[in-house]
């Protein structure tokens, strides 16, 4: 396996370059923190993991898998932001806690190493059983629960949409290894049904923030011509001229991460020439040592937060530049979601739910 190459885009080169800058900022217990010094949350880390091994890092990805492994708590979960030899915040989100599935699904698919599956599956079946005792009756996924178990009293969309994207991963991992887990392609259905036709009211507001847009999207609960609608509704909110997308609505923070993740999700309805503008947009917060500027404010420029390169952003970019090229055996994770385990159409109303059984 190679890097993606995107001529006029980005070279194979520099995504090797930025995955070195990714590594060089690992730790070297595996932990990738946003920045050096910074905090590490198992998203991002998962997500900078990712990037490791489309840039030819392999060692270092599994690396950082390794280490969700040896932190895991009994109960399947991780908590929300670690540093180096310690926990910043105790809180245990259930995205967070989910996204591991997507992380290990994409590292065999670019492997085909059995041994690394068999090795994740019982890390992923936990941290999955986890996440799915916060599934409400309508179907979306409370925010997160307390160290003391309590949960947060609300869902978010982003949250959910991603939960609902590494379900089908989860569900994959466990078809390839022969492991039968109906209940979890219940509890996708049902959250997909809540995503699709109960967003305003199954989940906190969050209608200023970009991913809260695009998500329900780039994780393939909204497809096809009616994902294409969904997000030509809000472009022009989050779109700043050919500079890339906004953060939030309000703000002219044009962020790298937001830039690439929306372009994913335009690819995945087809969108390809979008998407390809999108990625170029995010290329002028390239740095000459491959890193990436988190954000930047127009028209004055100033960098915000202020001097600050994240792996996350970076991380970000090579995922973006791997399904745009669509080559890797990974490409489609995020742009064409038809070859995963398909979403069950149910009605919560009219299915037993799993809570409380």
């Amino acid at each position: 396996m190679s890097a993606p190459d995107l001529p006029g885009l980005i070279s194979a080169a520099e995504i090797r370059l930025t995955a070195d800058s990714i590594a060089e900022w690992q730790l070297p217990n595996g932990m990738i923190p946003w920045f050096p010094g910074g905090h590490a949350d198992p998203w991002n880390h998962v997500e900078a993991a990712m990037a490791l091994a489309i840039g030819e890092r392999r060692t270092d990805a599994e690396a950082a898998y390794q280490w969700l492994v040896d932190i895991q708590r009994p109960d399947g979960s991780w908590h929300q932001y670690y540093l180096a030899n310690s926990v910043e915040q105790d809180k245990l989100d259930a995205n967070v806690i989910a996204y591991l599935a997507t992380g290990t699904w994409h590292h065999f698919l670019l492997y085909r190493d059995q041994g690394f599956l068999e090795t994740m599956w019982p890390v992923v079946d936990r941290a999955i059983e986890f996440v799915l005792d916060l599934q409400q009756p309508r179907g979306e996924i409370l925010w997160a629960r307390h160290p003391d178990g309590s949960p947060w009293p609300f869902a978010l969309l982003t949250g959910s949409s991603s939960i609902a994207h590494s379900l089908r991963c989860a569900i994959a991992i466990a078809q390839e290894l022969g492991q039968e887990r109906p209940d979890w392609e219940l509890s996708l259905g049902q959250l997909a049904y809540a995503i699709r036709h109960h967003r305003n009211e199954a989940f906190s507001p969050k209608r200023r923030w970009a991913m809260d847009w695009y998500y329900p999207v780039l994780s393939g609960v909204l497809s096809g011509a009616v994902g294409e609608a969904h997000l030509d509704d809000r472009l022009a909110a989050f779109q700043l001229d050919d500079h890339g997308i906004r953060c939030v609505n309000d703000r002219p923070w044009v962020t790298a991460a937001e830039t690439c993740e929306c372009a994913l999700a335009y690819l995945s309805v087809g969108r390809e020439q979008t998407a390809r503008d999108l990625f170029a947009a995010a290329q002028a917060l390239r740095e000459p040592d491959g890193r990436y500027i988190t954000g930047q404010v127009h028209p004055d420029g100033a960098l915000f937060p202020p001097d600050e390169r994240s792996t996350y952003s970076a991380a970000a970019v090579v995922l973006a530049a791997e399904g745009l090229e669509g080559t890797s055996p990974a490409a489609r994770l995020f742009s064409d979601h038809r070859f995963l385990p398909p979403i069950i159409d149910i009605d919560p109303a009219e299915t037993e739910s799993r809570i409380g059984d």
